[in-house]
């Protein structure tokens, strides 16, 4: 591809600008090689799956216990299990949360190894943090909650 790259710039140097030219030769000589690198060594595959189950693991419970407690499918469950590119919804990492009886860093943690977070600028994230933080996991006063400030409620 690098070749065919600079074929390209070679043969069209005169209709290309300086300043494209310059950024394509850039691009070509010192990113191709880095940004594979950096994938390759950066890429947290399985990381929400991996932490998922570990608490699970440590609390000693069964996954039918943790899926019935969250109101999660049976069918979504065994995908998140078996499924290493399976990616959840923002809202069954808190519901699988929920269930697991996380603190407020767990759920953090939880979150953020699925590439979300609850940011402190909205009432739902806000009122999902409250609740992780306070030891209150049931479901039905967190959807009180939530419908008290007119948030969209958990699915249940």
């Amino acid at each position: 591809m690098k070749e065919l790259l600079s074929k390209y710039i070679k043969e069209n140097l005169e209709k290309l600008s300086r300043f494209s030219a310059k950024r394509i030769l850039q691009a070509d000589m010192c990113y191709s090689d880095d940004i594979n690198t950096y994938i390759n060594d950066n890429k947290d595959e399985n990381k929400f799956q991996k932490l998922l189950f570990n608490h699970i693991d440590r609390r000693n419970l069964k996954d039918s216990d943790v899926y019935n407690k969250a109101h999660i499918d049976r069918r979504l469950f065994s995908k998140i299990r078996s499924d290493s590119n399976y990616h959840p919804s923002k809202e069954t990492v808190i519901l699988l949360g929920i269930a697991l009886e996380l603190n407020e860093d767990e759920i953090e943690d939880l979150l953020l190894s699925a590439s979300y977070s609850l940011p402190k600028n909205n009432y739902y994230d806000l009122i999902i943090r409250f609740c992780f933080k306070n030891g209150i996991y049931d479901i039905f006063i967190i959807n009180d909650f939530l419908n008290d400030y007119n948030c969209k409620l958990l699915n249940v």
